[in-house]
């Protein structure tokens, strides 16, 4: 049971996060106030709080060793505040992509970005779709060390931190 629900957690967070974007693209769009300034609407507080919940979870996988996962929570984490920053700046909905890179060029943010967070998009890349395939787990997972989802986890916060400020 354990071993197949190793499999079937990833398509499940994919299933239930297409329901609840689907469900949120009925939220109001950005609007500007009086002055100017972006007030944050649903949609970008949605990306945030997911972001969020996704970096806690990538914590707790740290905590109980399931290092396959803190990769592909951090992946997602970073995938979901890209979007948030997309839905701050566009009226349209953001990207259905899981590709941190096109999903950040999509975004306008991906030219402002200094190189090591380009450079750790590259690394977070594959480890959203190598994580939902049996072939490749085996040798992701021998990948994963403790040390190397620490600083996963480390550049993870960082870029986060980065992109939020800027909404």
């Amino acid at each position: 049971m354990v071993a197949r629900l190793g499999v079937a957690l990833p398509l499940f967070v994919e299933v239930f996060m297409r329901f609840c974007y689907q469900i949120n693209q009925k939220v109001v769009y950005l609007q500007n106030d009086s002055s100017n300034n972006l007030i944050m609407n649903d949609k970008v507080k949605y990306w945030t709080e997911l972001s969020e919940y996704d970096y806690d979870t990538a914590l707790a996988m740290m905590k109980t060793g399931r290092y396959l996962y803190v990769g592909f929570m951090c992946h997602q984490t970073i995938e979901k505040i890209l979007k948030a920053y997309f839905n701050a700046y566009n009226e349209e909905p953001a990207p259905f992509t899981h590709s941190l890179t096109h999903l950040s060029k999509k975004a306008n943010i991906y030219d402002c970005m200094p190189e090591e967070f380009k450079d750790f998009i590259d690394i977070l890349e594959p480890l959203n779709i190598e994580a939902r395939y049996p072939s490749h787990k085996e040798r992701l997972m021998k990948s994963l060390t403790k040390e190397r989802c620490q600083s996963i986890l480390e550049n993870t916060k960082t870029l986060k931190t980065w992109i939020t400020e800027k909404l």
